[in-house]
């Protein structure tokens, strides 16, 4: 008689946790690929992340993925990081091998493919703004880059900070890709794709950008999502837009962790058709 075989054992850890979609994500990848698999949540103490990493890998984890506040946290404890983990400066998967903890950032492709894939809007020789120069922007800095945009705009409140993303864009091949660091006030001219990397739909406002940047050719992108427009997407929607919120980039970032995985990538399209109906998003 065959031995039963347990699942392979995968997590989301975060604090706090309760409210993550990714168990039901990837509970759905797993079936829809035939993936004998498990992903539950997994709370960690605030100064405890690295204990709960330790113990969920000694029990036979296989990997996990990494949500606030730890993902800074993660970066620095993975053993080996990819590029574009590197130039994110945060980890949001982990894989583990043997000694070896690989880790990877999937917020970035997740950005890319929803734009890419089921926006079917192009990127390569187009002029994008990304606006925002934390975490978030720094996080889609490599893969919004290696679509070859004709010109890349990092718009900040402070300038520095545009200017520390512009220098790291330079140090990691932005090719021909025409790069430009400024402040809002002096952003011109339009855009073929604005992308909202701010914290600013946190609290639904709006941040300080002209109508002039809009067109009905533009794609208006912002990475949150919720029940209603955010401020920025109802700012985008006046001048005509079309729009797009982060419902697609959680799906998409999922998908390509499950495939760091699982080595298949799932079919994101009727999954987050099923996202956007359960949760009644615009």
């Amino acid at each position: 008689m065959n031995a039963i075989l347990s699942p392979d054992q995968y997590v989301v850890i975060g604090n706090p946790i309760a409210h993550s979609k990714s168990p039901a994500i990837h509970a759905r990848f797993a079936s829809l690929c035939k993936q004998h698999m498990e992903y539950q949540p997994l709370l960690a103490p605030l100064d405890g992340f690295a204990a709960s990493v330790a113990a969920f890998r000694d029990g036979g984890g296989k990997g996990a993925n990494v949500t606030v506040p730890f993902k800074l946290q993660a970066y620095a404890l993975a053993t080996q990081l990819t590029a574009r983990a590197q130039l994110a400066g945060a980890v949001n998967t982990l894989s583990f091998s043997g000694n070896e903890i690989f880790g990877d950032n999937t917020d970035g492709v997740g950005l890319v493919n929803d734009i890419v894939r089921n926006a079917g809007k192009t990127l390569k020789g187009k002029r994008v703004l990304l606006l925002g120069a934390g975490g978030a922007a720094r996080g889609v800095l490599l893969p919004l880059l290696s679509e070859q945009p004709s010109e890349l705009v990092i718009a900040n409140r402070t300038l520095s900070k545009a200017e520390e993303l512009l220098v790291l864009a330079q140090q990691h091949g932005a090719g021909s890709v025409k790069l430009q660091a400024c402040e809002w006030a002096v952003l011109s001219g339009r855009f073929d794709v604005i992308i909202n990397a701010t914290s600013a739909s946190l609290s639904d406002e709006l941040p300080p950008i002209s109508a002039t940047l809009f067109d009905a050719h533009t794609l208006a992108y912002d990475m949150m999502y919720g029940a209603q427009l955010t401020a920025f997407l109802r700012f985008a929607q006046t001048q005509g837009a079309q729009l797009r919120d982060g419902l697609g980039m959680l799906v998409e970032q999922a998908a390509e962790s499950f495939y760091i995985w699982r080595g298949v990538r799932p079919d994101t399209a009727m999954l987050l058709l099923e996202l956007r109906e359960a949760l009644e998003l615009p």
